[in-house]
């Protein structure tokens, strides 16, 4: 048992995602940073008004709500969600294509007994086992 743990820990998908983690955790110290020193003065300068979000709040009954906070947390996930998309997603994607390695999906179509999706050589339905007859591709 203990041999299999240590061929668990040291597969290359768990060294991966550690590795994925730890990045993660460093780059949204970086984009919190730059929300919070270099995108939330410059609304203020445009707009006016405090020079952090985390400061804006409001109080109900002596608890004080601080929405601000929010609005720096989704800043910054709005920030890391363009990052990875524009930086990682599109280029990836890019590559792919000029590969000729794009996931192409299977034809499909709709089950007359359950409506469910199955694919167009499909000769059984996955969902309800209806008989099928194949779609020839």
């Amino acid at each position: 048992m203990i041999k299999e743990f240590r061929e668990f820990l040291l597969r290359g998908n768990l060294l991966d995602l550690a590795v994925a983690v730890v990045i993660g955790a460093t780059f949204t110290g970086v984009v919190t940073s730059i929300t919070s020193n270099i995108i939330t003065p410059l609304i203020k300068a445009i707009f006016g008004g405090k020079n952090q979000f985390g400061a804006l709040h409001f109080t109900i009954h002596g608890s004080v709500i601080t929405y601000g906070a929010v609005l720096n947390a989704l800043l910054n996930f709005v920030i890391v969600a363009a990052v990875i998309f524009f930086l990682v997603i599109k280029p990836v994607n890019a590559v792919m294509a000029r590969m000729g390695r794009t996931p192409s999906e299977d034809p499909v179509r709709e089950c007359p007994e359950c409506l469910s999706k199955v694919p167009d050589l499909a000769t059984r339905c996955a969902y309800c086992t209806s008989t099928l007859t194949p779609i020839a591709g």
